[in-house]
């Protein structure tokens, strides 16, 4: 059995931290009251089994929660406003409240916020007298606030932990007819998971409000994709939730009415005690991300998708000691037997399970078939929990079974490799000092591998899984043990089970950028997004530009973006409900965050003192309460205060806020880093020449087909350029070159004006390789890269460089692409666009193949057919029934054709107007200039090789 104590099971296991208040005005009759002592974290004994002592609300105190809070009082209004502007919210919650009663009483305040936001103000004013909140290092306030309760004067604020939320409280002891008036701010970034950001908002006034609104508002400059609402009032509620949005703007307005709020038609309580959750997502027209430059900040948001995914090699690692028996064991039980379902065949796998002892599953990766998932889900169902915890052996086994299978090649270079480790205490056989645990498995772990760690319930050290994943290129989360552990297992692995991209850098131009947050990324995640910050350097140009670059199923991409820096900012001036410090605070809000998890990792004293300075001033500046800070709120004169300070969480300690040599050293508060997380790298130097994606260009005497579609034939040795037209179909597709000896084709689908039997232009190019089976489909919508297995898609929206084995896809934003294979063989293909409303015109392609390009004797096509020029004579040029256009007689493959001197348009430098070709033009679609008849070069589908009789 395992040798680790159990707490009750029916209690809320809650860590309290202490914080105050001062709330005195001398001549005025209001008291105060201290929730509880103190808590001096320099005192705090070091032994192992005291450090993470915490206080406990039990499940009633929890249920019995109201965020307005007294026996007689009279609460006229609860609001809540939400201003998110590019994923950055600012949050306020303002109550008025009157003390009703004929006698003095206690007026509790409490506001749920989500466990990833910061406080950024606290204000309350009673009879008139005003505190105002400001941000200080937690010494600085601490003292302020002791010579304060020195004086009698101090109160206590409680902040505590919960499943998703931090709960704030305050509580003022006023006289008969006191009103009050509370008013709490919060900042926090929206974090994408599964295609969503989602915002929540805690409501449970417990009480009737003559005046309950909550007002969401959201503005994303490149437009809102997706909104929704929902909330866990009840069915009755649904309706009074109103979303009503435009391009890139929505409202969340919810404001029920007295009669509304009750539980029944005569009754006195209030059913509005829930959450509110509002999701959605925002329009992408690109994967290279989206760059927004506001206030001397830029943000960039990186959230590629239409990308296959990286085969996965993942090695479960299940805690089944003793402490896991009964309602754990189930839920985990019936999460792996869903994950297994999850896996495909080019996914490697395999599990281990341990207690006092290691077993595993199988010794080796194996492949995620259907025969190897049954059996694994037999042994899962049949484990039986019990013993110790020897996580040590364990992670050290399934490290060993990674590099194993690494070093016999049996996974894919290109694949992601993780461990997922499941348990629900502290080591207690082999190894158990955490340290050293730390120590072994950063020792063994390759940087292609990745641990990711979950902690069922409270009893684990946290901080400890938080820390080993994250030096390990993963992430840890707390699975809380209740009715759905297993949906909550699930939610994670659906969150990492679909790898996008390896090793990504985003990157700026010299010079250009300072201060940039993390911009190295070990991974990302299908669903999730990236997010890098910094400060805009002056510069003479109104351009920022980005250039990002990662590693994905057998290809290597470079994005480029680039944004005005002074539009954004004129745009947020004209919204009512913007949040126009945006991207200065978010940039603030992720260097803090990043350094909160760097100090975790931090090796020695001097390091962990210099980056929490470096937090302190940060979060000072910006008016962030952090582990580091605290929330002064004095009244107008300075002689009343009070004090917020962050909270611990379970099984942590608190930090203390000097980083001083004096007393023994805290325990560490470590955030949750994202599940990309890569500990933060410099920005990139100024001295460095920073290069994005290369715009290749062709040479000036090219094939090329243009407009409706006109066909230009160069012919080197007789400095001759022959036009024909083509008057076939829409849908028709056409070989313009097939070598069969190559294995490179290249063919175009015809589509049709907007009146029919009108022009036909190019609206598709398929271009092929054989020999690799990688097929690129270019239309006037996108850039598509398949190869049998994986598919990659891109749109015109950005400047890209993509490469696969011999294949090299260039992409200029909203111009062209140019598409190399081995270095011998390009194909540029042109984009056409037209206003969206013309009446017949519609968007095309134009195709340039230079006379360069390497053949062997066996190509053909519409233009490969030229590769081998034929022997040209004019003679008896003279004037034409249009005198501007002279006609001759041209003898070409044995043919006399009658050919009129004109000119079409090459566009590849102005593609308005384009430049003039002077040519002679073969009239019949080409007839007797092309080997046979155009309707012999019609082929089934943009992958096929052309087969002349």
């Amino acid at each position: 059995m395992c040798t680790r104590a159990h707490r009750p099971r029916n209690m809320r296991r809650l860590q309290v931290l202490l914080l105050g208040l001062l709330l005195l005005h001398q001549g005025c009759c209001f008291e105060f009251v201290i929730d509880g002592e103190w808590e001096d974290e320099m005192s705090q004994p070091q032994d192992h089994r005291t450090r993470h002592k915490r206080a406990i609300l039990t499940s009633e105190e929890q249920e019995d929660f109201e965020a307005i809070r007294g026996d007689d009082i009279t609460v006229r209004s609860y609001k809540v406003e939400s201003r998110i502007t590019s994923r950055f919210s600012h949050t306020i919650v303002r109550s008025s409240v009157v003390n009703s009663g004929s006698n003095p009483q206690s007026i509790a305040f409490n506001v749920q916020i989500p466990k990833r936001a910061f406080i950024t103000n606290f204000t309350m004013n009673v009879n008139g007298i005003t505190f105002v909140g400001s941000v200080k290092e937690k010494t600085v306030a601490r003292n302020l606030y002791a010579q304060a309760r020195a004086r009698n004067k101090a109160a206590g604020i409680i902040r505590t932990n919960s499943q998703d939320m931090e709960t704030f409280k305050t509580e003022v002891h006023v006289p008969s007819g006191s009103n009050i008036e509370f008013e709490l701010h919060y900042q926090e970034m929206m974090h994408r998971k599964l295609n969503l950001y989602e915002h929540t908002l805690h409501l449970q006034p417990g009480r009737l409000v003559p005046q309950l609104q909550v007002d969401v508002y959201i503005f994303e400059p490149k437009g809102i994709a997706t909104v929704k609402a929902s909330n866990t009032f009840g069915a009755q509620f649904a309706d009074l939730i109103k979303v009503t949005s435009t391009k890139d703007k929505a409202h969340i307005v919810f404001k029920p009415t007295v009669q509304q709020q009750k539980k029944c038609e005569n009754c006195t309580e209030s059913s509005v005690e829930g959450v509110i959750t509002v999701l959605y997502d925002v329009n992408r027209d690109s994967n290279a991300g989206e760059l927004q430059v506001s206030d001397g900040h830029f943000v960039y948001f990186f959230a590629p998708s239409n990308l296959s995914p990286l085969p996965k090699n993942i090695v479960f690692v299940i805690d089944v000691s003793g402490s896991m028996w009964g309602v754990k064991m189930k839920q985990t039980v019936q999460a792996m037997k869903a994950i297994l379902d999850d896996l495909t065949i080019d996914d490697n796998f395999s599990i281990i399970d341990f207690n006092h002892n290691v077993r595993c599953w199988s010794d080796e990766l194996v492949p995620g078939s259907s025969i190897q998932i049954a059996d694994a889900k037999r042994y899962i169902e049949n484990i039986k929990p019990n013993g110790g915890t020897n996580i040590n052996e364990a992670l050290l086994r399934a490290v060993q079974m990674l590099v194993k299978a690494s070093n016999q090649r049996v996974i894919d270079s290109r694949s992601v490799s993780m461990i997922i480790l499941v348990s629900d205490g502290d080591p207690t056989v082999g190894e158990i000092k955490l340290s050293a645990i730390q120590k072994n498995v950063k020792r063994v772990m390759r940087e292609e591998f990745s641990l990711f760690s979950l902690g069922i319930g409270f009893d684990v050290d946290y901080d400890f899984l938080e820390r080993i994943a994250m030096e390990n290129r993963g992430m840890a989360q707390r699975i809380y043990a209740n009715h759905d552990a297993a949906e909550q297992l699930r939610a994670f692995y659906s969150q990492v089970s679909s790898p996008l991209l390896r090793k990504i850098t985003v990157q700026f131009q010299t010079d250009s950028v300072a201060e940039v947050t993390q911009n190295h990324f070990d991974k990302f995640f299908s669903g999730s997004e990236l997010v890098v910050a910094g400060k805009v350097l002056p510069s003479e140009s109104n351009t920022l530009t980005s250039f990002t670059m990662g590693s994905a199923a057998r290809l290597d991409i470079t994005l480029e973006t680039d944004a005005d820096t002074t539009e954004l900012d004129a745009e947020l001036a004209k919204q009512q409900h913007s949040f126009t410090g945006f991207a200065r605070q978010m940039w603030a809000y992720l260097t803090i965050k990043q350094l909160i998890a760097e100090r975790s990792l931090a090796t020695t004293a001097v390091k962990k003192r210099k980056i929490t300075q470096r937090i302190m001033t940060l979060a000072v500046e910006h008016q962030f309460v952090t582990p580091f800070t605290a929330l002064l709120v004095e009244s107008g004169d300075a002689t009343e205060r009070l004090l917020a300070d962050s909270p611990k969480d379970p099984k942590h300690g608190c930090c203390s806020g000097g980083g001083g040599s004096s007393g023994p050293p805290p325990v560490r508060v470590v955030y949750q880093a994202p599940p990309w997380v890569h500990m933060p790298t410099p920005a990139p130097t100024m001295g460095e020449v920073l290069e994005g994606p290369k715009e290749y260009t062709l040479p000036q005497q090219v094939n090329l087909v243009d407009n409706d579609p006109h066909f230009i034939i160069h012919l080197p040795r007789s400095n001759m350029d022959i036009c024909f037209n083509i008057d076939s179909k829409p849908g028709h597709i056409l070989n313009l070159l097939s070598d069969s000896g190559t294995g490179v084709t290249v063919n175009g689908q015809l589509i049709g004006s907007k009146k029919v039997n009108k022009r036909t232009y190019f609206g598709t190019i398929g271009i092929y390789y054989q020999p690799d089976g990688i097929s690129v489909i270019v239309s006037t919508d996108g850039i598509t890269m398949t190869d049998g297995r994986n598919n990659h898609s891109f749109t015109w929206g950005s400047t890209a460089e993509i490469r696969q084995d011999g294949i090299r896809i260039s992409i200029v934003k909203n111009s062209n692409v140019i598409i190399t294979i081995n270095n011998s063989t390009q194909v540029m293909v042109l984009l056409h666009r037209v206003w969206k409303k013309h009446p017949v015109n519609v968007d095309f392609l134009g195709i340039y193949i230079p006379n360069e390009n390497q053949y062997s004797p066996l190509v053909h096509g519409l233009i490969g057919q030229f590769s081998s020029e034929p022997e040209v004579s004019l003679y008896d040029i003279h004037k034409g029934a249009d005198p501007l256009k002279k006609e001759a007689t041209m003898e070409v493959k044995g043919n006399k054709l009658l050919v009129t001197r004109g000119w079409q348009k090459d566009y590849r430098r102005d593609k308005k107007r384009g430049s003039n070709v002077y040519c002679w033009f073969i009239h019949n679609s080409g007839k007797g200039f092309i080997d046979g008849h155009y309707s012999q070069y019609i082929v089934p589908n943009l992958s096929s090789f052309l087969h002349m009789p």
